[in-house]
């Protein structure tokens, strides 16, 4: 099941998940948001949470 997380504007957005490679050739897990269901749909893992930026309603994931 996809996370999902409406803003403070009544925005829902989907928690996406991609490995991407590093330059140095470390792979790395990078989480965004959409407003749409994609297949790169994910859970929020325990580790992270939710931040919401109050002046535009944007949302980014991090480390607790």
């Amino acid at each position: 099941m996809a996370y999902q997380h409406t803003n403070s504007k009544g925005v829902t957005y989907y928690l996406n998940s991609k490995q991407v490679t590093l330059r140095g050739g470390k792979v790395q897990t990078i989480y965004y948001f959409s407003k749409d269901k994609r297949a790169e749909a994910t859970d929020l893992p325990s580790d992270r949470e939710v931040n919401e930026n109050p002046r535009n309603g944007f949302l980014t994931v991090k480390r607790k």
